[in-house]
């Protein structure tokens, strides 16, 4: 009861979602990429 676990990353199991106490997700609304604008250091590398 003293630890907290976060993980990280696509695709999670639904048994991982079940027994999880927060499940987030963010979602892409608008992205410079589809643009065609490349990535910019210190924002997206």
């Amino acid at each position: 009861k003293d630890q907290h676990v976060v993980i990280t990353g696509r695709a999670a199991s639904e048994s991982l979602v079940e027994i999880a106490d927060t499940v987030s997700e963010v979602k892409d609304i608008k992205h410079a990429f589809r643009e065609n604008i490349k990535a910019q250091k210190g924002i997206d590398l």
